[in-house]
This record gives structure tokens, C-alpha cells and sequence, in this order.
């Protein structure tokens, strides 16, 4: 696929020097200094990482518009617009002759991506001789870790003007691509907030919304799925455009452990990652907690906390390139906080108190704030940097051989996936082709019917050839997970993932996506072009004039899981009304809607709202008795009311419904299952009358009082809508204690005087991903 051109913000420098001249010049002429690039303190009035003070996004913007116009060595260009109508930029920082020709060692990586490109060994000798190492690092897609999002200026301003040794090697040998945030609108949240409320005790949040608009803190988890705007630029126009060998990723940690974590990660890995990048990842990590370590820095980490199974936090993984996470402890926003030996906790392996191999150093304790963030976070990029400038050919090498075996294709891997035209939902096909083409999966048509894998298939099936260079990432999506059964200790608690267990995208989105041994012996299509995004229509119940009015309650506080319900109905352009505590507290939203959907969020959370210890006036309090009043009565005075896991509990005591749940009580070691897809079944009810009878469930949860359920009906008054599956209904990730789950109550819907209740034990919009139940969430919210 060619490369989508990013529209530059600014016109780049042109340099009409021959080489041999500008090299001169390059030697006669001082680097540029802080007389021509403006440092941070003269921009911003205050050095990046000052205690108590954050820049917002159109500050940090301008600076980084200043600081590329006034450097030969940065280059800044816009990707696109965000989801609320921001800039979207990356710089490119590397030496004005490297910039001069960055169309060329881009070209040089794209090349070394696909070895089919490449026409002999000269060539590929030629080909790592004179490319560079790519580096991408990515700052601020967690709005409220605030230092990463302050970090850039300081290593920009570093690098534009330095002549150290060290940041001219940088310079030479390293492209580097710096994504200074993930998520323009949530940093300028952020420091709206802290600005608003400096110095009163509401300071720190927490944001009465999520500061991404649709999926707040979850935009973490979008790197197979590719849901949100922002995700994709990046993915195309810095990972795709560029290939870079080694990608960084600057998070924060909880403030009483450890003062920063790097690779190398705990196991397990994907499987589907080549040994060789786990290889770079473990040397990388280690050198960058070595580096810290020799600048005296304490509390440093590795190997705990953090596993590398999920691809939704690891793009680059599948694509060739080293992904180094970087956790630095948080402080109080930009405030400092105070901490001795006695308040640090242990936490998912990791010890602060204790001296060992993987954190030889222990924090002392004492003062910690936005400063100390700063510096960890800038020496943990300057490491990267170092190391990949003076390993720039193992780097471009070891990528060229990720790419070659993959081409070449791992004995695991099947010779092709293919997946039929005829499916029950050609919107669901075409997303998941389109997710494969957005990750450079080349995917083509078959121009007749042929025969594969003992099976007929129709011309128009799609095809994706397994010796390819990203079928890494195809396989790692289309195949089932079988997450293993990993132990604190040998028949002790499970080691909890740190992410979710499953990514079985077929699954997700009820689209068939078969294996075969053997490449069918069809002509196919050149690979299909990058389709378009999929607009999916509205199911008749919720078209027309006689539709019913849909509220979804957002209120402040919103869960996540409310925000991408949000993003899935906009996908369907389905209008909705979002409703707010004042909204049910009062009772307005009786005459303007005729459904509500409460997603997934505790009945406290909703009935008290955010607290007035916490935020001021109008964001403290919940719906309260007056809106549960107002709900009941807008039940049975004929209204619906959708309400997925734990929001269901609210209404099952507020209606006095009797309903066990399986499970309930039981410990980790009976009853576990850390994010996984179970088979579902649906009843034979006329209000799902019409769907796929058989279907898949996320189910997320297990003993304790959050997650998903699965329920034992006791009050006649409740109609099962469907169960999950008998035996073990477990079809991909990690389940334990299938007894728990197995033919339980998934669905339910309860007649309440002239209306109705639906509840879901799972989550019918796992993350947008689970396409395959959003029909039995517009159902519900329709009617039957």
C-alpha cells in the first residue's frame, strides 16, 4: 500500500546546498542555539517539569511550530484533525543531511520491510549500509500523566541545539519520529482543569470526563483494532509510513512503587512475535535501566508488572519493531507529593522496598513531583536514542531479518486464511478486512471459485497469503488464544495477565475466517486497496418515525465502557439524546426519551456520583433517590431500560428482582477469567427473534462483586434472552472454573408494569470490538 502523505503543517526546510557544500557549512557555521531555537522558559515562562505548572496543548503546539521553523534539524508536520478538531503532529528530528533525504531512508526501511523488494545481496548490503535507525517515541496518550505530556519540550530543545558527542552521533546514525501527544484533546483537558483549579483542592481531578472523547483511558488498548482517529494516524503515517525498529511509549505508575519501569517484559509473550525482537526488546530495556541506574537514579524496575501478550499496546511488535514501554511514578498532577519507605507498596511483583537483580536500587523516599518525572522520562529517551545510534546496523539488521522470515513464513503458521464473500454480516467482513489492510495485511480477492482446505469457495473470497511481512499480525488476530495457565506459585493464585487474554477478531466480530494448508490454486487480485470506514446501518427497530427515542446515560464520572457504546452508535449515525444525574435526578428525561442504556458502571457510582470532597459544583453527586424514583416510574409507566453488568444491579434491587449469580463468592483459584470470549447461545424468545442463535459473549470478570455475571433466575417474572454455552463455553483466552459460567443466564429481559427491563451479564461492546452483539444491543434498545 503506498504511503498516505501527511499534510505538513508547515513547509518543511528546503535545503538548495549540494551535500559536499552543506557539510562545509555544517563545520564553519555554529549549531543553531538558544539565540535562534526559543528555549522552553522563554516560551512558556517556566522550565518543563516545574512544579505546579503545566503548558496546554496550543502552547506546546506553538513551541513545537517555533522550534521546527527555527532548527535545520526538526521537522514538523500535521497528520491530521483529532476527534474534537485538534492539530495532530509528529516532528522529524534527525541531521539536516539526513532530513534532506529522508524520502530516501524512509524508502530504504519500507524496502527492508518487504525483502521481496530487494534484488540481491549487493543490494541488501547496499540497503543496510545506508539506512538509519528509526525511532518512534510516543508521549501523552493518558491525559492525566502529565509529565509525559511536558517531557517533549525539554528533549526536542536538546536535540535541536546541542553539539554534545552524543547528540551528534544521534543526529547521524537516528531518525527519530516524536509523537509529543497521542491525544491532543485530553492534554488540553487536562491543563484546562489544572489551570481552572490551581491552588483550590479540586486541582488534581479527578476530570468529571473521559479525556479521550469516546474511550478515555482505553485508547491505550486500540493498537490491532484500530478504532479511534487518532490510533490511526499514527499507525499510518509514522509506523506505516516509516517502519521504525524501535517504538517508546512514555506512561506513568502508580506513585508508591517503583519510580520508573522498562522492559525486559514478564511472560508471556504473543506468540507470534520472532524471538529476535524479544531478543532486542530484553537488550534495549535492559541498557536503558542500566543507563539510569549509572546516573545515580534509584527505584528502578524491570521484569514485573508488565506482560507483552496483548497486541492492543503493541502495534509495532507485529511489524517488525521494538516496543519499550516507560512507567515513571506519577506524582499529584503537577503538585509534588511526599513519600517515606513505609508508604511504598508492593504491587504485581514489583517491590520497592526489596534490593534484587531486577532493581538493584531502591528509592529512599521523600519528595517526588512533575521535575523528577521529567528527567526520568527525558534520560530514558536519551538512552534509546544512544543505544540505537551506535547500534544503528544490529538495529536495521535485525529488522531486515524479522521481515525475511516472515516472508519466508513460520512453520506454524498455516499456508493461508481465507475468508468467505458470503457472510451473515458483509459489514462485519468488511471491517475486519479493512482493521488487516490499516495494519499493511495484504489481503486479496479471488477472481473465481476454488477449492482449499477439503472446501468449496466462492469467487470474491478473500485471501491473505501467510508469507507475507506482516502476517504476524494477521495470525496473531485471526487465530484463537490459548492464554496458559500461569501461577504465582505452583497450585497458588493465577499470575494476573496484565491486560485481557483474547483478540480473536473473527470471534469478536462474527465474521468466519477459516485456516488451510496449502496456498489454493486461485488467480487473486493485486491486494485490495485501504477501504474506506464502515458505516453500519440501523436495524429497522431503531429507523423510522415510529423509532423509539434512545438516551444513553453519560453523567459526570462517565465509564469507559459508555463512551465506545457512544462511538458504536455514532458508527451507526443513530441519534441519541446523553443524559446527565441533573437529567434523572429531575426527571426531564421522561418526555424525551423512551429508552435508556446504563452501561457498565457500579450502582454507587451511579446513584452518588462523584463526591464533594473530590470535585466542585456541578460535577459532585449522582442521580440520588429522586432519580431512582423517576427511573421506576418511567419503567412502568411503559419506558425500557438497557443495563450491561454491573449497572444491572442497580435495577435487580431497585425492582426486587430474584437473581443469583453463579460463581459469587468464589476465590481466583475456582472462578477466573481475566477478559475472554465465551460461546453464546440465544434463546428462542420473539424478542431476539432474527439474530444469529449462535454467537460469542466477553465476558470479563469472576467471583467478586464487578464484571460480568452469569445468573440463576429465581423470580418468574424473568424471560432468558440467551445462555452461555454448555461443557466449557470457553472459545478463546483463559477461563477458569467453566462450571461457573457454563448455561447461565446471560440476557434477560423483565417486564416491569407497562415496561421493561434488559439486562446483559456480559459486555455487548467489548472496547468497539465485539461487532458480533452490537445486534443484540440495538435490539435492545430498539425492541423486539
Amino acid at each position: 500500500m503506498a504511503m498516505i502523505s501527511a499534510r505538513p503543517r508547515r513547509t518543511p526546510v528546503s535545503f538548495g546546498i549540494p551535500l559536499l557544500l552543506l557539510g562545509l557549512l555544517v563545520l564553519l557555521v555554529p549549531s543553531p542555539t538558544a539565540a535562534q531555537v526559543p528555549t522552553p522558559l522563554e516560551h512558556f515562562g517556566f522550565e518543563m517539569g516545574t512544579d505546579r505548572e503545566l503548558a496546554d496543548w496550543e502552547s506546546l503546539l506553538a513551541y513545537y511550530d517555533r522550534i521546527a521553523a527555527a532548527s535545520p534539524r526538526i521537522q514538523i508536520d500535521t497528520l491530521g484533525r483529532t476527534t474534537r478538531d485538534r492539530d495532530f503532529v509528529m516532528l522529524t528530528v534527525s541531521s539536516p543531511e539526513n532530513l534532506e533525504r529522508q524520502e530516501e531512508i524512509r524508502e530504504i526501511n519500507q524496502t527492508l520491510a518487504d525483502p521481496r523488494r530487494i534484488r540481491d545481496d549487493q543490494h541488501r548490503a547496499e540497503l543496510l549500509r545506508d539506512g538509519k535507525a528509526v525511532v518512534l517515541i510516543t508521549n501523552h496518550i493518558h491525559s492525566f500523566e502529565v509529565g509525559s505530556g511536558q517531557m517533549p519540550p525539554s528533549l526536542l530543545y536538546r536535540l535541536a541545539t546541542s553539539d554534545e558527542p552524543e547528540v551528534l552521533e544521534i543526529l547521524e546514525n537516528v531518525v527519530l519520529l516524536s509523537v509529543p501527544s497521542l491525544n491532543p484533546d485530553g492534554t488540553q483537558y487536562v491543563a484546562d482543569w489544572w489551570n481552572d483549579w490551581k491552588d483550590t483542592e479540586f486541582e488534581s481531578g479527578p476530570l468529571p470526563w473521559l479525556y479521550h472523547w469516546y474511550v478515555g483511558h482505553d485508547n491505550n488498548r486500540d493498537w490491532y483494532a484500530i478504532r479511534q482517529i487518532e490510533t490511526e494516524m499514527t499507525v499510518l503515517h509514522a509506523h506505516n509510513a516509516w517502519r521504525p525498529h524501535i517504538v517508546q511509549d512514555h506512561h506513568q505508575l502508580w506513585a508508591d512503587n517503583l519510580r520508573i519501569w522498562v522492559p525486559p517484559y514478564q511472560d508471556p509473550w504473543e506468540p507470534n512475535i520472532d524471538p529476535s525482537l524479544i531478543g532486542a526488546v530484553n537488550q534495549l530495556g535492559s541498557y536503558v535501566a542500566s543507563e539510569l541506574l549509572s546516573e545515580g537514579k534509584t527505584g528502578v524496575g524491570t521484569y514485573s508488572i508488565f506482560d507483552a501478550f496483548t497486541p492492543a499496546r503493541a502495534y509495532q511488535h507485529h511489524h517488525g519493531g521494538a516496543r519499550i514501554l516507560v512507567e515513571v511514578a506519577r506524582a499529584d498532577w503537577a503538585a509534588p507529593v511526599q513519600l517515606t519507605p513505609d508508604d511504598l507498596s508492593e504491587r504485581r511483583g514489583a517491590d520497592p522496598h526489596t534490593s534484587r537483580w531486577n532493581h538493584p536500587a531502591p528509592w529512599p523516599g521523600g519528595e517526588w513531583g512533575i521535575g523528577d518525572i521529567v528527567e526520568y522520562m527525558e534520560s530514558a529517551s536519551m538512552a534509546v536514542l544512544r543505544h540505537a545510534a551506535r547500534n544503528r546496523e544490529y538495529w536495521v539488521r535485525n529488522f531486515a531479518g524479522i521481515q525475511e522470515r516472515a516472508v519466508e513464513r513460520w512453520d506454524r503458521w498455516p499456508e493461508a486464511w481465507v475468508l468467505p464473500r458470503e457472510q451473515y454480516d458483509e459489514h462485519r467482513l468488511m471491517d475486519l478486512v479493512r482493521i488487516l489492510r490499516v495494519g499493511d495485511v495484504e489481503v486479496h480477492e479471488a477472481t473465481e471459485a476454488f477449492t482449499a482446505g477439503g472446501r468449496q469457495w466462492p469467487a470474491g473470497s478473500f485471501v491473505i497469503p501467510m508469507n507475507q511481512p506482516f502476517a504476524s499480525f494477521a495470525q496473531a488476530l485471526l487465530e484463537e488464544q490459548e492464554y496458559p495457565d500461569l501461577r504465582q506459585y505452583p497450585g497458588g493464585p493465577p499470575q494476573v495477565p496484565y491486560d485481557v487474554t483474547a483478540h480473536t477478531l473473527p470471534l469478536l466480530m462474527g465474521v468466519e475466517a477459516v485456516p488451510v494448508d496449502g496456498m489454493p490454486e486461485v488467480a487473486l487480485s493485486d491486494p485490495i486497496p485501504l477501504p474506506d470506514r464502515i458505516r453500519y446501518p440501523l436495524p429497522p427497530e431503531l429507523s423510522g418515525a415510529d423509532a423509539p427515542r434512545v438516551g444513553v446515560f453519560k453523567g459526570w464520572g462517565e465509564s469507559q465502557p459508555s463512551g465506545w457504546t457512544r462511538w458504536v452508535l455514532d458508527q451507526h449515525e443513530l441519534a441519541y439524546d446523553t443524559l446527565m444525574q441533573v437529567h434523572v435526578r429531575e426527571g426531564t428525561f421522561r418526555d424525551e426519551v423512551d429508552v435508556v442504556l446504563f452501561q457498565s458502571r457500579g450502582a454507587g457510582s451511579i446513584v452518588q456520583g462523584l463526591s464533594a470532597n473530590q470535585v466542585a459544583e456541578p460535577y459532585a453527586g449522582g442521580i440520588g433517590q429522586e432519580g431512582l424514583d423517576h427511573l421506576r416510574e418511567f419503567v412502568e409507566g411503559g419506558g425500557r431500560i438497557v443495563a450491561v453488568e454491573s449497572a444491572a444491579d442497580l435495577f435487580v434491587n431497585l425492582f426486587e428482582i430474584e437473581l443469583g449469580r453463579s460463581g459469587q463468592g468464589e476465590d481466583s483459584q475456582s472462578f477466573y477469567v481475566p477478559g475472554s470470549i465465551l460461546r453464546l447461545d440465544l434463546e428462542g424468545h420473539p424478542f431476539v427473534a432474527g439474530l444469529e442463535e449462535e454467537t460469542i459473549a466477553w465476558f470479563q470478570g469472576g467471583g467478586g462483586g464487578g464484571g460480568s455475571r452469569a445468573w440463576i433466575v429465581e423470580d418468574p417474572r424473568v424471560e432468558g434472552l440467551a445462555r452461555y454455552g454448555s461443557g466449557d463455553p470457553l472459545l478463546s483466552g483463559w477461563l477458569m472454573g467453566p462450571e461457573f459460567v457454563a448455561e447461565g443466564a446471560a440476557m434477560l429481559r423483565v417486564e416491569i408494569g407497562e415496561g421493561e427491563l434488559i439486562l446483559f451479564g456480559f459486555q455487548p461492546d467489548y472496547r468497539g470490538q465485539s461487532s458480533a452483539t452490537w445486534p443484540l444491543l440495538l435490539r435492545a434498545m430498539g425492541g423486539g
